[in-house]
C-alpha cells in the first residue's frame, strides 16, 4: 500500500467504552513508531520520510501529510499553545518545526507544506518536546539533549552527562528554564538550560532502561518508567531534592486491581478470559500522560476529590490503566485483550493522553503496520470495575440514636437508672447498728504530736477547687487552643533514658489532657512520666510480659494495659496499683489490643478472633483489712467474631466522643469495620496490606483543637515493609500511602496530630518522620535517636511530639 487510507471508526467490543478508529493498515514501518496525540490531533510517520496528521474534529476526516525528511521520521511532538499549533518532527537529516494552519492552507492550494528546519545532521533523535511557550524544544540526540531556539534557528544549549542514549526529556511547566531528562543510563539529570548545567543528577533508579517520563506539576512528582514495567515517583518539591517517593511494580498492580474487582460486568462488556487464556508478559511504560478523575468520581467520593481524583494515564504493549499519583492504586484498567474487535492487541508503541473524562490511546501494532486510535470513556470504564458502593456511607459521627437491642443500650441505660435503695442508704446512715469495733486509722488523743493550732487554718493548695485555678506560667499553655498555624515538632528538646535498666518501649500515650505521658516496656513496667519528661517517672509493676497496649481514660483518672503475657490490667493513676485484672480465667484467648470505649463506658479488647466489650465498674479505694479482696468488677455484654475467623492484631475506636464504629485488622491482611450499635460487621476491607495490619490509627483530634467534621473519618494503618496508608471511612479507599521511611522488619508505630494536618511515624534508620496530609513525601527528619523509633504520640495540647526508640530512650520535639 502506498498510502494510508481514509479513517474508519467502529466499536471496540465493549460497548461505548471503547472506540477505535483506523488511521494506517499494513505499513512496513519499523519498531518503535514515533506517535504524537493532543486532542483532536494526531501525528504518526509517513512512508518516504513523511508525517501525518490527522484531526478527529475533521468531518472529512482526511490526512494531512507532511514531507520534508528524507530519512523516515524517529520523533514527533505537538506544541502547547493553540495559536498556532505547532508539530515538531525529527529524522536523523534534519529537525523541522511546522505550523499546522499554514500547512493546511497549501494543501488546499494544491502546494507541498514548507516546515522551518531547526537543526540538521544530529543523528538519531529519540525525543522531541516543547518548551511550554513553544519557542525552544529539547531534542533528545544520542547521549545529549539540545535546547534549539525556533525562531532563531539556532543552538542555545548543550547539555551533556548522561552515559546512554537520552530516551525522553521534559520541561518543567512552572520553570521553564529546567529540563528533566532520562536515558538508558537508568537514572534522570535535572538541567539548568540558561547556564547549560547540570543541577542534579539520580542514582540508579531501576533495573532496566527508563523509556519515558511525566512532570505532574500539580501532584509536585515526577515520574519515571521502565523497560520492565516499573515506575518511579519522586518529589518535585525543593526542599525535598527529587527524593525517590515510592516505586510502583505495575504487573502487581494490575494483578491485585483485576483479583479485587467484582460485580456485574455492564452489557457490552466483554467476558474476562479464563486462566488458560492469559499470557504472562512484561509491561513496559510506553508512554505517560497527567489524568484527572474528578468528575468520574463525582463530589462526593473522598474527602478531597481535587488531590485524590488526579492520576497518571500510562500505556503499555498489552493494556492502559489510570493510576492515583496520591494512593498509587490504579483506579482503571484496560486491557485491549478484553476486547477481541481491536485490531491491535500488542502495541509496539504509544502515545497516550487525557482530556475531560475521555482518554485516547494512539497504538502502533508491534508485528505489523496498523496505526489505531482508542477513545475511552473514563466514567465508563471506572464505573465498570469499581467496587461495590456501600448501601449506607459510614461514619465515626453517629446520625441516629442507641437502638433498644444494640449492645450500646446496656450502658446508657445503666447510666440513666437511679442507684437502687438509695433512700433506704439514706436511712440506714442514722441508725446505730450492733458492730464490733474496729480502728482502721491511728487515733489522736493528747495531741501532743499534732501540728500546731496555727496550721491547721492555713491555705490547703490540694483541694479539688484550687487544683483548677492554678496560677503561675506552669499550666497556663494548657488552657489555650490548639495553635492554628502550621507548628510543626521538629526541634529536640528533651532526651530521657528509662530509669529501669536499658529496656525497649514498646508504645507511648498522652492523656487527654497532655499533662503526662505513659509508656510500655519490655521490662514488663509501665511507666507515667511528666509531658515535659521532667521529674521521677511513676512506675507501675504486676505484668509477666511486655507491656504491648495502653490507653488512658477520658477522664484520666485510669490507665489500662495490655501485655504479651496475655493479660489486661487497669490501674489507678493515682494509687499506681491494678484494681482490675483480666487473665485466663476470664478470657480464652490472650488480650491482644484493648481501649477505653463510649466515653469510658466500656472496655474493648480483642481475643483471638473476637470483638469483646465489657462493662466495668473501677474502684480504688482501699479496704485495709482485706487488701486481697477486688472491689472493681466487669461483665461481658458483647461480642464479635472476625470474618473469617481470623486472629485480630489490632483495633481502633473513637473515645473522645460517642461513637458506634470499631476498626479491627486481621492476620488475613484485611481491615474490618464493626457497628457496636447494629451489632454487626459494617464492611470489609480485603487485603488492606501485603502483610497484617500492626496498628490502626484515627483521626480522633483533641479538646485543643478543632477539625471539620468529615476529617474524622481519616485513620491510617500501617504494615511491616508496607509503609502507611490513608483511607477514608465513608468510601473504604485509599486516599494517600506515605512510604518515605523504612520499617522493613520491625512493626513502628504512627500517630495523628490534633490538629489533623501532620502524621508522625517511626523508623528503623533512627528517624522520625512526619508526613503532610497533601504530600506523599516527608516533610522533616527528625533526628537525635540512637536505635530504631517504635513508637510516637502527638500532644494533643500544645505541639510536642514524643518518641520511643528500641533502646529505652524517650525524645520530646517542639515546634521551633
Amino acid at each position: 500500500m502506498e498510502g494510508p487510507q481514509a479513517p474508519s471508526a467502529r466499536p471496540g467490543g465493549g460497548g461505548d467504552t471503547v472506540t477505535e478508529t483506523r488511521l494506517a493498515e499494513s505499513w512496513p514501518c519499523a519498531s518503535p513508531v514515533p506517535l504524537a496525540c493532543r486532542a483532536p490531533l494526531c501525528a504518526f510517520p509517513a512512508r518516504g520520510g513523511g508525517l501525518c496528521v490527522w484531526s478527529n474534529a475533521d468531518p472529512a476526516g482526511q490526512l494531512l501529510i507532511l514531507r520534508g525528511h528524507h530519512d523516515p521520521v524517529t520523533a514527533v511532538a505537538f506544541g502547547n499553545t493553540g495559536s498556532p499549533l505547532l508539530v515538531c518532527s525529527a529524522s536523523r537529516d534534519c529537525v523541522i518545526a511546522w505550523r499546522l494552519d499554514e500547512c493546511r492552507e497549501q494543501a488546499l492550494r494544491g502546494a507541498d507544506p514548507r516546515g522551518a528546519v531547526l537543526g540538521a545532521l544530529l543523528g538519531k533523535v529519540a525525543c522531541v518536546r516543547y518548551r511550554p511557550d513553544d519557542r525552544a524544544a529539547a531534542v533528545c540526540a544520542g547521549n545529549q539533549v539540545l535546547l534549539l531556539d525556533v525562531e532563531a534557528r539556532s543552538v542555545l544549549a548543550q547539555l551533556q552527562g548522561h552515559q546512554g542514549p537520552v530516551t525522553a526529556a521534559e520541561f518543567r511547566p512552572r520553570q521553564p528554564h529546567v529540563v528533566i531528562s532520562v536515558s538508558e543510563d537508568r537514572c534522570f539529570k535535572v538541567w539548568d538550560c540558561r547556564a547549560a548545567s547540570l543541577l542534579y543528577s539520580s542514582p540508579v533508579l531501576t533495573a532496566a532502561p527508563l523509556l519515558s517520563l511525566l512532570v505532574d506539576e500539580e501532584s509536585q512528582q515526577l515520574v519515571a518508567g521502565c523497560a520492565e514495567g516499573q515506575l518511579c515517583v519522586c518529589s518535585l518539591v525543593e526542599s525535598h531534592c527529587y527524593r525517590c517517593v515510592t516505586r510502583v511494580d505495575l504487573r502487581k498492580k494490575v494483578e491485585s486491581f483485576r483479583a479485587r474487582t467484582v460485580g456485574p460486568r455492564p452489557c457490552g462488556w466483554p467476558d474476562a478470559p479464563g486462566r488458560g487464556d492469559s499470557v504472562d508478559a512484561t509491561l513496559p511504560v510506553l508512554a505517560l500522560a497527567g489524568c484527572d478523575l474528578a468528575r468520574v468520581r463525582g463530589p462526593d467520593q473522598g474527602l478531597l476529590p481535587a488531590e485524590g481524583a488526579h492520576c497518571l494515564w500510562i500505556g503499555s504493549s498489552t493494556g492502559s490503566c489510570a493510576l492515583n499519583l496520591a494512593s498509587f492504586d490504579l483506579e482503571a484498567d484496560l486491557r485491549y485483550e478484553d476486547f477481541r474487535n481491536l485490531s491491535i492487541q500488542v502495541a509496539g508503541s504509544c502515545a497516550v493522553m487525557s482530556s475531560d473524562d475521555k482518554a485516547f490511546c494512539l497504538l502502533a501494532s508491534m508485528f505489523g503496520g496498523e496505526i489505531v486510535l482508542l477513545e475511552v470513556d473514563l466514567a465508563a470504564l471506572v464505573r465498570a470495575q469499581q467496587r461495590p458502593v456501600l448501601g449506607t456511607p459510614l461514619s465515626v459521627l453517629p446520625s441516629s440514636r442507641v437502638l433498644p437491642t444494640s449492645p450500646l443500650h446496656f450502658g446508657v441505660a445503666a447510666e440513666r437508672r437511679p442507684a437502687p435503695g438509695g433512700r433506704r442508704r439514706t436511712a440506714a446512715r442514722g441508725a446505730v447498728r450492733d458492730q464490733p469495733l474496729l480502728f482502721h486509722h491511728s487515733v489522736r488523743s493528747s495531741g501532743y504530736t499534732a501540728a500546731p493550732h496555727a496550721a491547721a487554718f492555713s491555705r490547703k493548695t490540694a483541694v479539688k477547687g484550687d487544683r483548677d485555678r492554678t496560677s503561675g506560667p506552669r499550666n497556663a499553655h494548657r488552657q489555650e487552643a490548639y495553635p492554628s498555624e502550621r507548628s510543626v515538632p521538629t526541634a529536640l528538646r528533651r532526651q530521657l533514658a528509662v530509669p529501669q535498666g536499658p529496656a525497649a518501649v514498646c508504645c507511648v500515650r498522652f492523656s487527654g489532657d497532655g499533662r503526662r505521658l505513659a509508656c510500655g516496656l519490655a521490662s514488663h513496667l509501665l511507666l507515667v512520666c511528666d509531658a515535659g519528661l521532667t521529674g521521677t517517672p511513676a512506675v507501675f509493676s504486676g505484668h509477666d510480659g511486655a507491656v504491648s497496649t495502653l490507653g488512658w481514660s477520658h477522664n484520666g483518672r485510669w490507665l489500662l494495659s495490655a501485655s504479651r503475657d496475655g493479660t489486661l490490667r487497669l490501674w489507678s493513676a493515682r494509687s499506681r496499683e491494678a484494681v482490675l485484672c483480666l487473665g485466663k480465667d476470664v478470657l480464652a484467648q490472650p488480650v491482644r489490643a484493648a481501649q477505653f470505649y463510649y466515653l469510658d463506658t466500656f472496655l474493648l479488647l480483642s481475643s483471638g478472633c473476637e470483638l469483646l466489650l465489657f462493662k466495668h465498674h473501677a474502684d480504688a479505694r482501699g479496704d485495709e483489712m482485706r487488701r486481697c479482696r477486688q472491689r472493681s468488677r466487669c461483665s461481658p455484654v458483647f461480642r464479635l467474631p472476625m470474618a473469617g475467623a481470623a486472629e485480630i492484631t489490632c483495633l481502633s475506636a473513637v473515645n473522645e466522643f460517642y461513637s458506634y464504629l470499631v476498626l479491627a485488622a486481621g492476620r488475613n491482611r484485611a481491615v474490618e469495620v464493626f457497628d457496636l450499635n447494629a451489632g454487626r460487621s459494617a464492611a470489609v476491607v480485603a487485603g488492606a496490606h501485603t502483610r497484617p495490619v500492626h496498628q490502626i490509627c484515627q483521626n480522633k483530634g483533641s479538646s485543643f483543637a478543632t477539625q471539620q467534621p468529615e476529617a474524622y473519618n481519616l485513620f491510617a494503618t500501617t504494615a511491616v515493609g508496607d509503609g502507611v496508608r490513608l483511607w477514608d471511612l465513608r468510601t473504604l479507599r485509599c486516599e494517600r500511602r506515605f512510604e518515605g521511611h523504612p520499617s522493613r522488619g520491625y512493626p513502628c508505630g504512627v500517630a495523628f496530630s490534633p490538629c489533623g494536618r501532620l502524621l508522625a511515624s517511626g523508623a528503623e534508620d533512627r528517624h522520625a518522620y512526619v508526613y503532610e496530609m497533601g504530600s506523599s513525601t516527608f516533610s522533616h527528619r527528625l533526628s537525635g535517636h540512637t536505635d530504631t523509633v517504635t513508637a510516637v504520640a502527638f500532644s494533643p495540647s500544645v505541639p510536642q511530639l514524643a518518641t520511643a526508640t528500641l533502646d529505652g530512650r524517650l525524645q520530646l520535639f517542639g515546634a521551633e
